[in-house]
């Protein structure tokens, strides 16, 4: 009975000391992140505490900036069209590596998640020689083609992910039935996938949302984005809009990440449905 009561309260510390570590862990990440936003409200141009008072101006200049407004265009709508093309060839590069027979599986795969695995500097640079003979250099063709690169290896493992798990006796009963391939794919595939295509779009979205690197290598000031407009505020001078940026930016991840979450539960009832 000691044994017992030994072991309960060894559970209990345990419990309770995993708690307080995951709590001291997301505290130590998270910390200099929320540092940010109090400062965003503070009416004084400085980027230390303590505040001198609350205000709004910062993101008054920061929403009616022209410089701010053309780099959140660019960011969005470059953002848009990479992540159409990434979400795109991702998810035909997934239906070809899902499949067992597939030649060159152990290779190919490598190949295409490499932008993830290599140091940006150096698949910036890379960019920079394959598009400067181009004439892709200081365009928005050559940065769009660029962000879908960067995106491409985040729906290809999604979308993989899910097919790797997908009941092919569904396909092979389509197919009995009569339905031509590409019929199979859009009703009984497509669907099935859905939220694993559009978990690697978000990703592939906040990857060009967030890139900084390979913008600086090919991008010109008519395809400054708000990582790039922030970096030149940062650089050139201290301006503290960039805190009510940063703000902003952090509300977006958040809102990102809770889509994410929500994507994910609807792929794991979908594949319960399955079962």
């Amino acid at each position: 009975m000691q044994d017992k009561r030994n072991t309960v309260l060894t559970e209990r510390v345990a419990f309770r000391w995993a708690r307080v570590h995951c709590a001291l862990v997301l505290f130590f990440l998270v910390a200099p992140i929320l540092a940010l936003i109090p400062l965003s409200f503070n009416s004084g141009s400085y980027f230390s505490y303590p505040l001198q008072g609350f205000s709004l101006r910062w993101y008054e200049q920061a929403l009616t900036s022209p410089d701010w407004q053309l780099a959140l265009l660019n960011s969005v709508g470059i953002g848009a069209a990479s992540t159409l093309i990434a979400t795109c060839l991702g998810t035909l590069a997934a239906l070809g590596l899902s499949r067992t027979q597939f030649p060159l599986r152990s290779i190919v795969m490598p190949i295409i998640i490499s932008p993830m695995i290599v140091p940006i500097v150096v698949v910036a640079a890379g960019f920079y020689l394959v598009f400067a003979p181009l004439g892709l250099v200081n365009s928005y063709p050559g940065v769009i083609l660029a962000h879908a690169a960067l995106g491409t290896p985040f729906v290809v493992i999604t979308v993989t992910a899910s097919l790797l798990s997908f009941d092919q006796s569904l396909l092979r009963a389509a197919s009995g039935l009569g339905a031509p391939p590409w019929v199979a794919f859009r009703r009984v595939t497509l669907p099935m996938i859905t939220p694993a295509v559009a978990t690697g779009s978000v990703f592939a979205f906040a990857t060009s949302f967030d890139e900084v690197i390979v913008i600086l290598f090919i991008g010109g000031p008519n395809q400054k984005t708000v990582p790039r407009q922030m970096w030149s505020g940062i650089r050139d001078s201290i301006d503290p809009s960039i805190l009510a940026v940063a703000t902003m930016l952090i509300v977006f991840a958040v809102v990102l990440f809770m889509s994410i979450n929500w994507l994910r539960s609807r792929a794991a009832a979908a594949s319960q449905a399955l079962i």
